[in-house]
């Protein structure tokens, strides 16, 4: 394992932040760290970095404990929400700006700017001034700095969350792309749990400082264990069988005339070649897509496939 984090805790005064979390990240593998607002992912993140110290716990990289090393000797590279781009220098400057504070020459750090703007598509975009950059352009200004250095670790704590969703979900194929094409071990953190499944190798879903559930995205989908983490990937419906507690998987409920289940139509909401559907049923709302839309208001019968229904328990 690349990066192994064991029993880290991380106080802000008398507040657990972050509450006895233990990973490993594989080399080459993109972590998605999800969760709501204040579910202590980013101050994971910072405590990976460096930028905050931990109560307990350790925090390994190649097997060296780095705890206590600070952030410039960790050969991470950073990304944040607020690109902190420098505007009294132009996209090369700002891009080339770590690896001139490493001492490297003026000659390598061109070059190594211009494959860079290569890489994030940016070609020929050095002489310009950052202060001229779409939100976008400023975003693959930002990534491509923080790539500069060749980090062995790249840190993203909600890089996309300032981008409106068309550019955002543009950004996230790129992004998704270019860390694969990398082989680039990464922590990515976000609210937002369609960017993490389509970016992520695996997936940890926060709640109050703790990791819930690990893994890769389908299993986490399929599996999520605990109603939480069922209700941040969209399994909204529970029900009860035979003494056991589920979440409703939107593809374990289907529109059938033969339906055991009868529902009411709340939502209908086109998705290119589906419906999403929302139909207030006992224990619901219940999630489910379908080929054609249907009027809201409607009553339809539902039929229920019990093999893709998620078993899950309290935390």
């Amino acid at each position: 394992m690349t990066l192994s984090i064991e029993s880290l805790t991380v106080l802000y005064g008398d507040k657990v932040a972050v509450d006895n979390v233990s990973l490993d990240i594989a080399v080459g593998d993109v972590l998605a760290l999800v969760g709501p607002s204040g579910c202590g992912k980013s101050t994971l993140l910072r405590a990976i970095a460096g930028l905050v110290e931990p109560a307990e716990g350790r925090v390994e990289w190649q097997g060296r404990d780095i705890t206590h090393v600070p952030t410039h000797q960790r050969g991470v590279g950073l990304m944040f929400q607020d690109h902190a781009l420098f505007t009294h220098r132009d996209v090369a400057d700002n891009i080339g700006f770590g690896l001139k504070m490493a001492g490297v020459g003026a000659g390598a750090r061109a070059v190594r700017t211009e494959e860079l703007l290569v890489l994030v598509g940016l070609e020929g975009f050095g002489p310009r001034s950052v202060e001229g950059l779409s939100g976008g352009e400023a975003q693959r200004v930002a990534l491509a700095r923080a790539l500069a250095p060749e980090p062995a670790l790249l840190l993203l704590d909600e890089p996309l969350a300032s981008l409106d969703r068309a550019r955002r979900i543009e950004l996230n194929i790129e992004l998704a792309r270019l860390l694969r094409e990398l082989e680039q071990t990464a922590v990515y953190v976000t609210h937002d749990q369609d960017e993490a499944f389509s970016l992520a190798d695996d997936v940890g879903v926060m709640h109050q400082g703790q990791v819930l559930r690990v893994g890769s995205p389908g299993d986490v989908w399929r599996d999520p264990q605990f109603e939480i983490v069922a209700r941040f990937v969209g399994h909204e419906a529970m029900i009860e069988r035979d003494g056991q507690r589920f979440a409703v998987r939107p593809d374990a409920v289907s529109i059938a005339t033969s339906g055991e289940l009868v529902g009411r139509v709340k939502t209908c909401a086109f998705q290119g070649d589906r419906y999403a559907l929302t139909i207030d049923v006992d224990g619901g709302p219940w999630r489910l897509f379908h080929s054609v839309a249907v009027e809201p208001g409607s009553m339809v019968r539902l039929s229920l496939d019990p093999t893709r229904l998620a078993r899950i328990t309290d935390i």
